[in-house]
């Protein structure tokens, strides 16, 4: 007898173990260049949600999640291209979180994820001309559009009073369709709206310029960690303007330390969330060691969940499983489900329950399966960024 049970007890293991497996999924971000700054905690925000899936061990009989990093540059086409290939055929992986930057996401989309039938579920990708983009219903973003971040920008400088504006933007798809989407909606006077490119050590030229057409305040819709940087510290040096309004990828921690009180009082929008939701991945960010208050991190965090829900949902480790159940555990009717609770939403989907994701941002994937998201409107006060309202 205690043979046969010897015997059944491994044949159970032997047959659990069978169906567990090692399931790569791919996080490619900008780990080199213009946004470097604040892509390790969005990294470390989307391990976290696969960490808490694998955890469990409820995922797909056991099995587990490895994220596997590839670098963007956000601003290389070719190389977050290329990188991406190397995901899908070196590593086999079977979804990306990612790209990053919207330019960069437009080309893994385009020449990669597409023809090989893989999801992307980008955090940070604003564009857009990513809403109309042909991509098989394989592309999603967890962050809204930049056609309402430029609707928010322009609200923004209407109550404050600010009648005339310059505007500089970096010489990307982000910056091209942020600062088409700012201009199409602020009812004041552009003086003059103009590119600038990233990595150049001397932007006295650009300032130069800008300071001739003149306006209230500059409106930088940049990269924090490159061209962005320098238009606001070259501003200062000439003593061309004193007062910035920030998009979205100029908001950082980098931006305060490197130029401290040039930037004081200084205003910006970047996309953001309250709620419980919100409180719960702050909790589980910050034990895990992650700067919550960085841009994105909720965002990467919610892109996370929803590829291994969309998994759990289809009940298989496959690329179709991924692309053909994000919408149905992203939105409603469902159990809600917050941050911390992904054991909870395995358990529903298991017994064939439906699940709503909640997430960290307060979830719902509208239109072409992007985010109708909310912005955080801050000002820098006293060394720090200090929250407005949220809109």
């Amino acid at each position: 007898m205690k043979k046969l049970l010897l015997a059944s007890t491994a044949a159970t293991l032997f047959s659990a173990a069978a169906f567990a497996e090692e399931v790569k999924v791919g996080v490619i971000l900008g780990y080199t260049g213009p946004i470097e700054s604040l892509t390790p905690d969005m990294a470390a925000s989307a391990e976290l949600a696969f960490k808490e899936i694998s955890d469990s061990g409820m995922f797909l009989d056991g099995s587990t999640i490895t994220p596997v990093r590839a670098d963007s540059t956000c601003v290389d086409a070719a190389a977050a291209s290329a990188a991406a290939e190397r995901l899908i055929t070196s590593d086999g992986i079977v979804a990306i979180m990612g790209a990053d930057c919207s330019g960069v996401t437009g080309a893994v989309l385009s020449n990669v994820a597409v023809p090989n039938g893989v999801v992307m579920i980008s955090p940070s990708a604003t564009s857009p001309g990513l809403t109309t983009v042909e991509d098989n219903d394989l592309f999603f973003r967890t962050s809204p559009s930049d056609a309402r971040q430029g609707a928010v920008l322009a609200d923004v400088l209407e109550e404050k009073g600010i009648t005339s504006v310059a505007v500089t933007y970096t010489n990307s798809d982000y910056g091209k369709g942020l600062s088409d989407a700012f201009a199409a909606s602020y009812d004041g006077e552009i003086t003059i709206n103009t590119s600038h490119e990233d990595g150049k050590a001397d932007y006295s030229a650009e300032i130069a310029a800008l300071a001739s057409a003149g306006g209230e305040m500059l409106v930088v819709l940049g990269y924090v960690d490159q061209g962005g940087k320098g238009i606001i510290q070259a501003s200062a040096d000439t003593g061309a303007f004193d007062m910035f309004l920030l998009g979205d990828g100029m908001y950082g921690d980098s931006l305060i330390a490197d130029l401290g009180d040039v930037v004081e009082g200084s205003i910006g929008i970047v996309p953001w969330a309250e709620g419980a939701g919100t409180d719960a991945f702050n909790a589980l960010g910050e034990a895990a060691g992650i700067n919550v208050s960085s841009a994105y991190t909720r965002e990467s965090y919610d892109a996370g969940a929803l590829i291994a829900l969309a998994m759990a949902k289809g009940g298989a480790a496959t690329k179709e499983a991924v692309a053909a159940n994000v919408l149905d555990v992203a939105n409603a009717p469902g159990e809600p489900i917050l941050p911390g609770e992904l054991d909870k939403a395995l358990k529903i989907l298991s017994e064939g329950g439906d699940i709503n994701y909640v997430g960290a941002t307060n979830v719902e994937l509208i239109g072409p399966g992007e985010a109708a998201g909310s912005y955080r409107y801050y000002t820098i006060k006293d060394g720090g960024f200090e929250t407005v309202s949220i809109r």
